[in-house]
């Protein structure tokens, strides 16, 4: 995976060239990346990153997102949904949210991301899904208002309800209050315009 190639550009996302995964982090390119976010009736659907990542693992995070490879374009991305969570999406049926820039740096990692931001509007039952062990060890909803709530601060900790599937296969449900820091640290601007712009489509 760390051989990957991704296209790198600069801060004025002028296309510079194509680089390894390991080397885009380690030098720090701005690099495209998917995410997608699934909303399903009032409940925002997160992944638990799998204990085996080797960044954040075990944190919550975006339905479905990962790195696009220098030759795919942005409709490729799509492909990360499959991937994850094993659920067929077509691209056509995403809600674009806009591209977000930002900046997260954790020790010697640097994640300099322009983020394409999609929402798919689903009816799928989490029971549903196949997981990508390697990348997703579980699914969670929240309430999209405790969601919105645990960013502004006006709560600390909300309830998230789904489950994981352990190292030996085992299914153990979730039903827990977590704060900010069981989260991907993504910059608090990060999620605080996905609310917005998630809010946009549900008035």
């Amino acid at each position: 995976m760390e051989t990957e190639q991704i296209k790198i550009f600069d801060q004025a996302r002028n296309e510079m060239g194509v680089a390894s995964r390991e080397e885009v982090h380690k030098k720090g390119y701005w690099h495209e990346v998917f995410h997608c976010w699934f909303l399903s009736h009032n409940d925002l659907l997160l992944q638990v990153r799998s204990e085996q990542k080797k960044e954040n693992p075990s944190l919550l995070d975006i339905t479905a997102a990962g790195h696009l490879l220098a030759d795919e374009t942005v409709a490729d991305g799509v492909r990360e949904v499959k991937e994850e969570l094993g659920v067929d999406v077509p691209f056509e049926e995403l809600v674009p949210l806009g591209i977000i820039e930002y900046c997260s740096i954790q020790g010697t990692y640097i994640d300099n991301e322009i983020a394409n931001v999609f929402l798919y509007k689903c009816h799928v039952e989490i029971k549903d899904f196949h997981l990508q062990k390697e990348e997703v060890a579980g699914i969670v909803k929240v309430y999209f208002n405790d969601f919105r709530q645990l960013w502004d601060e006006s709560k600390d900790v909300i309830r998230v309800t789904g489950y994981e599937i352990k190292a030996d296969g085992s299914k153990h449900s979730i039903d827990q209050l977590v704060g900010r820091d069981q989260f991907v640290p993504h910059p608090a601007g990060y999620y605080q315009t996905i609310i917005e712009k998630i809010d946009e489509q549900i008035k």
